[in-house]
């Protein structure tokens, strides 16, 4: 009539819902081709119907066969009972101590671009060549504070146990004398080797704690390294390794200037039942 329009039906009929089924079913299978997942023109053509319903049937499914997650389970047989001692330490440190996370970024490279970039402006990001120079490398022991947040580093040509002991002996002469030391690491060879342990033995107050094995993820100096590779690394322009090295110095200076205590949150429980 004049006042309201007449029903009809929808301009494209709603897909069969063993269509839909179909869909699914074969998204969940490998691809009969050569591919290690469907696309959605291979979905499409396979099954003759639009590459928009294929998405819309996916979107609705919540399946992304593009994506993948990687993973690595700890076959560690002390996994919980190393968990539970690092988390403890991070959640109830013992008094009159001091817990570090210690570890090593290797092999950081100066890397300088063949060609200058362009700045950041209005309507366009910054250049950057994607081809670059190599100008050496170095390694930054670094070990987090858990309590305060403030790091100490020290940027070393190599990382093996002389060079790991160096740096033990450096941050044994900036504790206080009076307190215990903690320190969680992981279990890289350097961390293990005899002379390395023979050093342990003439400082009785400092403790190793190991975290489980492929669980780097547990130790907190990681993060920093993050936050050091995003914000400083990643984008960066180095003439040559003193120019790195002094680059890694003074955001550890800027760091260390507003440092964060170190705040752990998931519940061991939690994460041993989800392994």
């Amino acid at each position: 009539g004049l006042l309201r329009d007449k029903t009809r039906p929808p301009g494209i009929a709603p897909l069969d819902a063993a269509l839909v089924d179909k869909v699914v079913a074969l998204t969940l299978e490998p691809p009969s081709h050569e591919a290690t997942h469907w696309t959605v023109r291979a979905m499409a053509k396979a099954i003759g119907i639009a590459a928009s319903s294929v998405v819309k049937i996916w979107h609705d499914h919540g399946l992304a066969p593009h994506r993948w997650r990687s993973f690595k389970l700890s076959n560690d047989k002390a996994f919980a009972e190393k968990l539970h001692d690092v988390v403890g330490l991070y959640v109830s440190p013992p008094a009159h101590a001091i817990v570090l996370s210690v570890d090593e970024k290797s092999q950081i490279q100066a890397l300088d671009r063949t060609q200058p970039g362009l700045p950041l402006k209005r309507g366009r990001g910054a250049t950057m060549t994607h081809d670059y120079k190599r100008n050496g490398t170095t390694t930054l022991f670094a070990a987090l504070n858990v309590l305060d947040g403030s790091v100490i580093g020290r940027n070393m040509q190599r990382h093996r146990h002389q060079e790991f002991i160096r740096f033990l002996n450096a941050i044994e002469a900036e504790m206080p004398a009076d307190k215990a030391i903690h320190v969680i690491l992981d279990n890289y060879a350097t961390h293990k080797q005899p002379k390395v342990r023979a050093w342990l033995a003439r400082h009785p107050r400092w403790t190793f704690h190991f975290v489980p094995t492929s669980c780097s993820w547990l130790n907190a100096v990681e993060g920093f390294f993050a936050k050091l590779t995003r914000r400083r690394l990643k984008n960066g322009v180095f003439h040559s390794v003193v120019d790195l090295q002094a680059a890694i110095n003074r955001f550890i200076k800027e760091h260390n200037e507003d440092p964060r205590p170190f705040v752990w949150k998931a519940d061991p429980h939690d994460i041993i039942a989800a392994v």
